[in-house]
């Protein structure tokens, strides 16, 4: 019989001493993680939450690390991040736009490179989905380049969204780049010690993302835009249809500004495409 395993992540403010000063604050982020953690308990899945100081590089790589030991074929790992999307100079070549994109977690930021990275320490046939309602967040692993969109903060479309005064899920570029300059021999030693060729990944690794790697996700007064979008569509698990269904409808509650993504990376698995979200 399978087996689902699950990781919440929900971060509301980063420590200020590795990011420059820069504390982060959001309002919604532990909300979403508790939100989805419900889902996931309702769902039979062994279940852990790290919210704000908990949230830390080494909890969540090693949350990370522990169900790709304990998961086999067939069975599955569901991982959601909220908080602020990142980004630092690319100085292993692998970007188009020389820049990589990160989880601004508690304590540091978690490379999305380091997150492929972590996909190829699970078995074959081991599915995984993960949800990422932070900026930049298109395919957490690479950001075509072009102008930078959000959903409205004020008038009318705000007003209908419940958008209004709504916090971007953004590492403004001055923190980004103070955040680095004075870690930068962390983060470029990150980058230094990943494989030169990228080993494959076995698992079928499904992302939604809360917006395209170009656009910014909002936060909110109870849950991020797309949590929020997100959660009305499941409708407590009344949803009927599979991801590529469930994304669609997501989609279409969301502005343009802001649209979800929907990518897949990994081994072909067509039964984990045909299936209802968060099923074990």
């Amino acid at each position: 019989m399978a087996k689902g395993i699950s990781l919440h992540i929900g971060v509301n403010k980063v420590d200020p001493e590795h990011y420059g000063g820069w504390s982060g604050p959001l309002n919604a982020c532990e909300s979403d993680a508790e939100d989805l953690h419900r889902i996931a308990t309702v769902q039979k899945f062994k279940t852990q939450i790290l919210l704000t100081s908990e949230a830390k590089r080494e909890a969540v790589i090693n949350g990370i690390k522990n169900a790709a030991r304990a998961l086999e074929s067939g069975d599955i790992f569901f991982v959601s991040y909220s908080g602020h999307g990142g980004q630092v100079p690319d100085i292993n070549g692998d970007e188009e736009d020389d820049l990589d994109e990160t989880w601004c977690l508690y304590d540091g930021e978690l490379l999305d490179d380091e997150l492929y990275l972590l996909w190829t320490h699970f078995a074959p046939g081991v599915r995984i989905l993960v949800l990422s309602d932070s900026c930049h967040s298109g395919t957490v692993s690479r950001a075509p380049g072009g102008a930078i969109a959000t959903a409205p903060t004020e008038g009318p479309l705000a007003e209908e969204l419940g958008t209004v005064g709504a916090l971007v899920r953004c590492m403004p570029a001055a923190a980004a780049n103070k955040t680095y300059r004075r870690n930068q021999d962390f983060y470029d030693q990150l980058q230094q010690e990943l494989p030169q060729e990228r080993p494959e990944t076995r698992a079928t690794v499904r992302l939604i993302s809360g917006c395209q790697d170009n656009q910014l996700s909002l936060d909110g007064t109870f849950n991020g835009l797309f949590t929020s979008r997100l959660l009305r569509v499941w409708n407590g698990g009344r949803f009927n249809g599979n991801y590529s269904d469930f994304h669609r409808k997501i989609v279409r509650r969301m502005p343009p500004e802001q649209s979800p993504n929907h990518f897949v990376i990994g081994a072909s698995n067509p039964e984990y495409d045909r299936e209802k979200p968060f099923t074990i």
